[in-house]
């Protein structure tokens, strides 16, 4: 790989559609650029931000194809790959494996509610069906589910190629957990954008991101900051971006990031149901931030 491998600022990417419900190819490819030139350091498409759960299994394989021709090797491409069917999650992570992918990001089985030897024996399953490297995504507030340290630590310190962890549980003191015991080489990205700096604080590798969508020179920046120890540049880019990393979940995500990305003329604003367009009262919230910040300006080139 030609960049830091997992660790830095991954961009948990959003997936354009046009008004049709297909997906926008051009505007991907363009996003996929406009990403990598704002020196991300990984990309991580059919996620929760690219609305995965609602692309069939021709989608998801296009997008991911397209990410990893147009990324062209230059940052590693993490492919979401999760199901809350082991079987289904093994059958996804060989298919990015054969399209290409550098990694797969598996969340945590949803609304199967495992026990703890079910979540260690269901990424067990994943990592030893594909020699590739695996990304554990740990999100308690959709999964219904906590993946608890002491499982995490058997997953890194037993099976070579679970090489991280995107934490977004929200527990901090967990994170450390889990960076005090494991493997020196094991990393800890955080999963929500307004903990990454505190997390790298304490020894976090990086973020899978949200906000590095709209603003991947500023997020990329910080990170690096924080990374390098530069804690005060680090410190004034997090609360610069502070406001629009919260306006980001005034409603479910990916809903303000694509309703700020349209404002920003880099996508049109089209999102498969369940999820809805941002309310006007929102939308109103989310312009004010996304012009204070600055970010309304490479639309007017």
């Amino acid at each position: 790989m030609t960049k830091k491998s997992f660790q830095g600022t991954g961009t948990a990417m959003i997936t354009p559609f046009k008004a049709d419900g297909s997906i926008d190819e051009k505007a991907l490819r363009r996003f996929v650029d406009f990403q990598i030139d704002g020196g991300v350091d990984m990309l991580l498409p059919c996620g929760t931000t690219g609305e995965g759960a609602t692309l069939d299994e021709s989608e998801t394989d296009r997008v991911m194809q397209i990410v990893i021709e147009q990324a062209k090797h230059r940052v590693p491409v993490i492919a979401g790959a999760g199901s809350n069917s082991t079987a289904k999650a093994v059958q996804m992570t060989k298919r990015a494996r054969k399209i290409g992918a550098d990694g797969v990001l598996s969340v945590g089985p949803y609304y199967n509610k495992p026990t703890q030897q079910g979540y260690y024996e269901h990424f067990k399953a994943i990592a030893e069906a594909e020699n590739m490297p695996v990304i554990v995504y740990n999100v308690p507030g959709r999964t219904g589910g906590n993946i608890e340290a002491k499982t995490m630590l058997r997953l890194a310190s037993e099976i070579p190629n679970i090489v991280a962890v995107k934490e977004a549980s929200g527990n901090i003191g967990q994170m450390m957990d889990i960076i005090r015991e494991a493997p020196r080489d094991f990393r800890v990205l955080c999963g929500d954008d307004a903990m990454a700096l505190p997390l790298i604080a304490v020894g976090g590798a990086g973020i899978v991101s949200v906000v590095s969508n709209e603003a991947p020179s500023m997020m990329s920046a910080m990170i690096d900051a924080a990374l390098d120890g530069h804690t005060g540049k680090a410190r004034d880019l997090h609360y610069k971006l502070l406001p629009l990393m919260n306006i980001n979940f005034i409603e479910s995500n990916p809903i303000p990031v694509k309703a700020a990305l349209a404002m920003m003329g880099l996508i049109e604003e089209n999102y498969r149901l369940p999820l809805v367009p941002i309310t006007p009262a929102n939308r109103e919230k989310l312009a004010k931030v996304v012009e204070e910040i600055g970010l309304l300006q490479p639309a007017g080139k």
